[in-house]
């Protein structure tokens, strides 16, 4: 074989490959960058202190630690090397390139609604808008037999919808059906599908698939998650005092920007949903959303709605904290949150009728108090705010104990928290333990 030709060839092959890059369409590239803004790829794909999708971030899942792999355009440790079909068989169907069944930590059952034009402008943009980076990825930690490939093809087949090139309404793709409202289509394609809200928010079945995958599936879907990680995510659907059915469309959208609204402050990993993704969005999508979430109805439609009750606040307000948990509540939290439960606008947030504080989990209101937690800056609200942990300062009763004094003052309705619960998460959590003074460097940084 005569390797002049051959070499001519390649050679060929890599110019015409440079020049495609260079005369990439601008605008396919701004939307691939806008739909991974959507489907928050950066936050899974890239590590604390790492390359932006790089991967080698650890993931904590009932069966073990996963470890996100690099999706940069590197052709020996990311994904340079795949075609369009490649990627498009990793990312809606759950199939990796060599053949093998994805991790559905991977949420390919969400992907697998977005629509070939979108995923065309998310190739492009992986392949041509993002640096590639030479970063092996990690194997995963999940104990054999848990870790077998082979299962995992039968779960894809039992529980990962079947790929549907779904038309958004909004000026992509054909126009909704008569008398459809078309933000509703939007927000619909943009829930159910890149934003992939159904993976943390709807509850799992045994075989720790996702109980509903889109509203039609019944009143499961996102109804709240089963603890991860030390967090709850909450019901996203109608109920007045555990979901937001209270909300409007206008403060759902602030918080989809913001972070925060009058009722309440992000935490946990939906902190970096807004960093990372929402905070991103147009005005028109994030109305979308909202405009999808608030035509859930509730899943509980008995609940009772949340009324407020001043009972507590005037009680304190003359110096009576004759209530369990009352006085740690008033040494420890009443001066960010105040005596009235009411806190500050979008710099503490109000305890009273906070759907966190009134849900039947008290897990992330715990983890909150032992861990603290940042409450971050976005482009329309600058200011970081950190609450403090408390783990060091409170011990397990003491913990409870506050926790029971907010979840049943000011109207707040929920069930008590015990001792025992509170040291089980301070274990999990590895916080350090009453009278161990943290470092101020540590326990003030940001916990997301």
């Amino acid at each position: 074989m005569k390797l002049t030709p051959y070499l001519f060839g390649l050679s060929a092959l890599f110019t015409l490959g440079a020049a495609a890059a260079e005369t990439a369409d601008p605008e396919l590239l701004k939307k691939g960058e806008y739909l991974a803004r959507a489907g928050d790829c950066v936050a899974c794909h890239t590590a604390k202190g790492g390359q932006p999708f790089a991967g080698g971030l650890p993931m904590e899942t009932p069966i073990g630690i996963l470890y996100s792999t690099n999706i940069t355009p590197d052709r020996e440790s990311g994904i340079g090397a795949y075609s369009f079909e490649d990627f498009d068989l990793a990312v809606r169907h759950g199939i990796a390139k060599q053949g093998y069944t994805l991790y559905p930590a991977m949420p390919y059952p969400s992907y697998a609604r977005v629509t070939e034009p979108d995923m065309r402008a998310l190739y492009a943009y992986f392949m041509q808008g993002v640096a590639p980076v030479r970063q092996a990825n990690k194997d995963s930690a999940i104990p054999w037999p848990l870790s077998m490939r082979l299962p995992l093809t039968f779960w894809r087949w039992a529980f990962a919808p079947a790929v549907k090139d779904f038309v958004p309404a909004g000026g992509q793709g054909a126009a909704p059906a008569k008398g459809q409202d078309p933000l509703l289509e939007r927000g619909a394609y943009l829930v159910d599908g890149l934003g992939h809200c159904g993976a943390c928010h709807t509850p799992r079945g045994i075989g720790m698939q996702e109980k509903a995958l889109s509203a039609s599936d019944g009143p499961d879907f996102l109804a709240g998650s089963a603890p991860l990680e030390g967090w709850i995510a909450k019901s996203l659907r109608g109920d007045h005092r555990t979901g937001i059915g209270s909300w409007s469309e206008a403060e759902l959208v602030q918080f989809l920007r913001t972070g925060r609204t009058n009722r309440t402050a992000v935490f946990g990993g939906m902190s970096e949903v807004v960093v990372h993704s929402m905070q991103y969005m147009t005005d028109a999508d994030l109305t979308a959303i909202a405009r999808y979430l608030k035509s859930l109805p509730a899943s509980n439609p008995g609940e009772p709605a949340y009324a407020y009750d001043d009972k507590v606040s005037k009680a304190l307000y003359h110096g009576d904290d004759s209530k369990t948990g009352a006085a740690l509540y008033v040494d420890n939290c009443a001066a960010c949150h105040r005596t009235d439960g009411q806190g500050y606008v979008r710099v503490f947030p109000a305890l009273a009728g906070n759907p966190v504080v009134n849900g039947d989990d008290a897990t992330s209101l715990i983890h909150i108090v032992l861990k603290g937690d940042t409450l971050p800056a976005t482009h329309q609200a600058p200011s970081t705010f950190t609450m403090p942990p408390f783990s060091w300062r409170l011990n397990d009763q003491q913990v409870a104990d506050v926790v029971n004094f907010i979840r049943t003052s000011w109207g707040n309705q929920a069930p008590p928290v015990s001792a025992e619960q509170v040291g089980y998460l301070r274990e999990e959590l590895d916080v350090p333990a009453l009278g161990q003074i943290p470092d101020p460097h540590t326990a003030l940084a940001p916990q997301h």
